[in-house]
């Protein structure tokens, strides 16, 4: 069964996130809500039919097989997973952080305690260049937009402190270790532009969605802008520099 309510899914989310069972309080103040409001949620969520386990003053779980069916994973496998979502936990990117968190819990509690290969037990550790860049509370904005296909009005200051005002269509962001980088259609421009997310501030996500499939926008940026494949390519060490004002020669890291 798969919870289909945001506020419930919400729910769901922190329960299996957390081993042991988690109080309505505990709930009502991570997600924002009344206890009552829990409450309310926990027994719509039942009357559907989840396993949700617990009572009032003692704490709630959400019993196995709700948000994924059995999985197993072969050694390389687990490792590949934790691996990746430590990366993305080390990240300065909190929501992203706290939803590797979840994601992990979620596989972990799917597999059940009989799994052969614990993902707790990897034997990798993500350990990838420490970041003290705190990712803005606009990369989430973004990355929403990015999914439901909306166009952005953004207002961006470029390395010479100049800025400029534009209605773009995001369709991907590139994450270097110290770097984000927007991938956007630039409607002034008529063309494929990279913005640094932590050089923009975003005014408006429009109600309006862009005419173009983002599949199709992502295989002409990937086609018709090579520029893409030197940003994949582009070592850590040479964005880093960039970041601090240092050009990096034959690139478009930055719009221009």
């Amino acid at each position: 069964m798969r919870c289909r309510e945001p506020a419930a899914c919400s729910i769901c989310s922190a329960c299996c996130a957390r081993r042991p069972p988690v109080t309505a309080t505990d709930l009502a103040q991570e997600l924002g809500m009344s206890v009552r409001s829990i409450y309310r949620d926990i027994d719509t969520l039942r009357a559907l039919g989840a396993p949700v386990e617990g009572q009032a003053g003692v704490g709630y779980q959400l019993g196995s097989g709700f948000f994924l069916p059995d999985l197993t994973f072969s050694a390389d496998e687990a490792d590949a997973l934790v691996l990746g979502l430590g990366w993305v936990r080390q990240r300065r990117d909190r929501q992203l952080a706290a939803s590797s968190d979840s994601a992990l819990a979620k596989i972990e509690a799917a597999r059940g305690v009989s799994a052969a290969v614990p993902l707790a037990g990897a034997p990798t550790v993500a350990a990838a260049s420490a970041s003290t860049r705190v990712d803005p509370p606009d990369a989430g904005v973004l990355r929403d937009a990015v999914r439901r296909q909306h166009k952005v009005t953004i207002r961006y200051r470029d390395l010479k402190e100049v800025e400029s005002e534009r209605q773009i269509w995001p369709i991907a962001i590139v994450y270097f270790d110290d770097v984000r980088l927007l991938a956007a259609w630039c409607e002034e421009r008529a063309a494929f532009r990279h913005f640094r997310i932590d050089r923009l501030v975003v005014t408006a996500v429009l109600a309006e969605r862009y005419p173009e499939r983002r599949s199709a926008l992502v295989a002409r940026w990937r086609a018709q802008d090579r520029d893409w494949r030197t940003l994949l390519t582009k070592s850590d060490t040479a964005v880093r520099h960039y970041a601090v004002g240092t050009p990096v020669a034959g690139s478009l890291l930055e719009e221009r």
